[in-house]
């Protein structure tokens, strides 16, 4: 008897995130489920307001009392699920690391793939899990057939990593990297459709686009950026790191060809964990980023031979997607945004404060950023976090001058009170004039 306990123990343990017994349904699914039943009759907007619902979901975190945490944008704590998970699967991995990372735990990527590919409404067959958006998009980069003299367009406010990337093509292989530029917030899609359009020439082969500028928040019209390049036959390749697990959609919504995020940021999975699609009809011609001796192999999972990997983090990143769900796409992306609304709100027309980020919700999101006349990006963020414990991120990049500020799910009203009570305090003893 004691045998066979052990023996459904164990096949429970291993039948993991993607299975009836995940550690979600476990502890949080029969909660969220009568939490739910309260507020179905609610959109959600509503339901972004109902403080009694979010406090449910603020308890699954383990974050800090001492410091409040609005560098979210950086990476973002998981669920305490989430984190017994991969605890569970690493202290089972160790029992005998060669046989269960690599005949047990590693048989868990496929039911990952399905539920990936599910969330992002895409074959499962068009998606490869790695660690993070930077190793996803430097796959497609360096992996795409571009010529000498093909051109690739591009932001100054792209991500960093991307740009490099973009710049090593050029001098190891002399393609012609264009970089546009922007002064945000920007509330005209035409505007920033029209300065892509302007910048293309016959020799045009991609264009990148990021999805949201990780900088300020500001939301690209991604698709009809897409619309725009296919009509002349240009491929896109989008930057999701900041929207996917944060705003509803789909990736085919996008109509992009190439897609790379991080899942460690809004969508909460372990730290150190990423997703890379790529259309079916163009992976054959998509290089590996490493190992891959078939380099024209038309399966995704090419892109996947790394070498030794955290299998457990793939584990949590399936209770990850259960929690995600759990809350529903919507409700979360509402939450966030009426966070990010409710101190950036309370704050734009104090004297000497700046907001950097547009307030509609079809231009941001989470992110937005502020500055104060007087004080550096530097200045300010050391100030929050020295005054005040509020841990934000000064930014100085390309015509960006702020302090970004991005909430979660698990952030807490009272905090954000805290924060605008701090750019109050701060500004009113800050020298200079409010910014035109």
């Amino acid at each position: 008897m004691t045998d066979r306990r052990n023996f459904i123990r164990q096949a429970a343990t291993l039948a993991g995130a993607f299975s009836a017994a995940s550690m979600f349904n476990q502890v949080h699914a029969e909660e969220l489920q009568r939490a739910s039943k309260r507020i179905n009759h609610l959109d959600a907007a509503q339901v972004a307001e109902d403080e009694e619902y979010w406090s449910i979901i603020q308890s699954a975190y383990t974050v800090n009392p001492g410091i409040i945490n609005l560098n979210n944008g950086g990476v973002s704590p998981s669920p305490l699920v989430v984190q017994q998970a991969v605890a569970r699967y690493n202290d089972l991995a160790n029992q005998g690391p060669s046989y269960y990372m690599w005949r047990i735990l590693d048989q868990g990527r496929e039911p990952l793939r399905d539920k990936l590919a599910e969330l992002a409404g895409t074959l499962s067959d068009e998606i490869a899990v790695n660690r993070n958006a930077t190793e996803a998009l430097n796959t497609i980069i360096y992996g795409l057939p571009l010529q000498s003299g093909d051109e690739v367009i591009g932001t100054k406010q792209d991500y960093p990593h991307m740009i490099q990337a973009y710049k090593k093509r050029a001098q190891r292989d002399g393609i012609v990297y264009k970089q546009i530029s922007f002064d945000f917030p920007i509330e005209n899609d035409d505007q920033i459709v029209n300065a892509y359009a302007d910048a293309i020439t016959p020799k045009t082969k991609l264009i990148h686009v990021t999805h949201m500028i990780n900088w300020v928040g500001q939301i690209m019209p991604a698709r009809k950026i897409a619309d725009m390049a296919h009509a002349r036959g240009i491929e896109v390749i989008v930057d999701g790191a900041h929207s996917f697990g944060l705003m509803d959609f789909k990736i085919p919504d996008l109509h992009c060809d190439y897609f790379g995020t991080s899942l460690h940021k809004f969508l909460s999975a372990p730290i150190g964990s990423g997703m890379l699609w790529i259309k079916k009809e163009n992976i054959a011609k998509v290089w590996p980023l490493v190992c891959g001796d078939k380099a024209n192999d038309p399966d995704i999972r090419k892109f996947e031979d790394l070498g030794t990997r955290s299998f457990p983090i793939e584990q949590g990143i399936g209770e990850a997607i259960n929690f995600h769900e759990g809350i529903g796409p919507k409700r979360k992306e509402e939450r966030i945004r009426y966070l990010k609304n409710y101190w950036a709100s309370r704050v734009k027309d104090i004297p000497k404060v700046k907001l950097h980020t547009s307030l509609k919700p079809q231009y941001s999101c989470a992110i937005c950023g502020v500055s104060i006349d007087g004080m550096t990006p530097g200045e300010l963020d050391n100030a929050l976090f020295n005054q005040y414990k509020i841990h934000t991120v000064g930014i100085v990049w390309e015509n960006i001058s702020c302090v970004r500020v991005t909430p979660h799910v698990y952030t807490r009203t009272q905090d954000l009170d805290k924060l605008v009570r701090a750019i109050t305090e701060l500004a009113g003893k800050a020298k200079g004039e409010k910014s035109k």
